[in-house]
């Protein structure tokens, strides 16, 4: 194996180098990754521009950290490992494996009860330099990781869909649907496609789908939504009302990254209707609590990563039921990092990119 390899390397907002660095080395009960392919998230692309929630402002303080890899959905083999970490994992070298985004203690409040997700001190791969991520040829797999064993049967920057798909089953899973509710989910990029196909598993009364692009609406179709809306060419409230006999949604689910998304979901939603929160925005939304409160008490929920959903999600992806060829758009060489946070700005042009080392 080489001593050196190429990364990626965080040295700040707008500021991401190709670098030569040192190959890294697992340490007892861990094990080094051999990355196949990485997807950029939208939250890699907030971070790339400086979003607050991750480089801070006057009421937080800085949370990513420079002089680490991104990349925080992948999968790939393993290439070195010892047997306690064989022994925790179930895998050996030359498997095929992905592990969930998040790096929890083990020892918290939240991890001891269950809820590793929320894990107080926890690190995340691509953010922090305990954890660097997977745009790099590898990466070390620390043992408090959650390692799950990936199909071998299709491509890997498919495989690697799976951290945005178990993250949208979990804003699915908050929402609590039930078999007689509408369902909106707004927007149809690779974490809203996720939430429809997970809706339509729960196999509710109708799943509109929200977006401004046509050629998003009609993957939204593939993957199980029953309306699909253009919110450029109808007013979405008036609509989903007409659909409902003037109550409006049971369900609505944010996917979409914008502030304007989240005004609309209170409007469309019936009294004693659910919104479930998915995205990571840019920049703090205002609204009108009132309409959550006294106009019609509604339960706001949020949802974070992918709680116990790795599994549901891996079964999902083989199973042929996605179209993921035409979700999983883009796959560029490790060299053109740029182009692919580029990529995923225009969101008309592609769906999920992926990076292959």
């Amino acid at each position: 194996m080489a001593e050196t390899m190429k990364a990626v390397v965080v040295h700040g907002p707008h500021d991401y180098r190709l670098e030569e660095v040192p190959v890294p080395v697992a340490g007892p009960g861990e094990a080094l990754l051999k990355v196949e392919a990485v997807g950029i998230c939208a939250s890699d692309l907030k971070c790339y521009h400086g979003a607050a929630k991750f480089w801070g402002d006057e009421n937080r303080p800085a949370w990513a950290e420079t002089d680490t890899v991104p990349g925080h959905e992948f999968t790939g083999r393993i290439a070195e490992i010892d047997d306690e970490a064989a022994a925790r994992w179930g895998v050996r070298v030359g498997d095929r494996i992905v592990a969930e985004q998040i790096v929890p203690c083990w020892e918290c409040r939240y991890c001891n009860r269950g809820d590793y997700h929320m894990c107080q001190p926890h690190d995340m791969f691509g953010f922090k330099r305990r954890t660097p991520g997977a745009m790099a040829e590898y990466l070390v797999l620390p043992k408090e990781a959650l390692v799950h064993k990936a199909p071998e049967s299709i491509p890997p920057w498919q495989v690697a869909y799976a951290e945005p798909l178990s993250c949208a089953l979990h804003a699915v899973e908050r929402a609590g649907i039930r078999f007689d509710d509408t369902v909106v989910v707004a927007g149809c990029g690779p974490i809203g496609l996720g939430m429809i196909a997970g809706a339509a598993a729960k196999f509710p009364q109708r799943i509109i789908a929200l977006d401004a692009l046509p050629q998003k609406l009609e993957l939204a179709r593939k993957c199980g939504a029953d309306v699909t809306l253009n919110i450029t060419e109808v007013d979405v409230v008036e609509e989903v009302k007409k659909l409902t006999g003037g109550y409006g949604a049971d369900v609505y689910i944010e996917g979409t990254g914008h502030p304007s998304a989240v005004a609309q979901g209170l409007n469309l939603l019936r009294k004693l209707g659910t919104f479930v929160e998915y995205s990571v925005f840019k920049d703090p939304v205002t609204v009108d609590w009132s309409i959550i409160s006294d106009d019609k008490e509604l339960n706001v929920l949020g949802a974070h990563l992918g709680q116990d959903t790795w599994p549901a999600a891996l079964r999902l992806i083989e199973s042929g039921r996605l179209p993921l060829d035409e979700i999983c758009s883009h796959q560029l060489p490790l060299s053109e990092f740029q182009k692919g946070l580029d990529l995923v700005a225009d969101s008309a042009n592609s769906v999920k990119v992926s990076l292959i080392p």
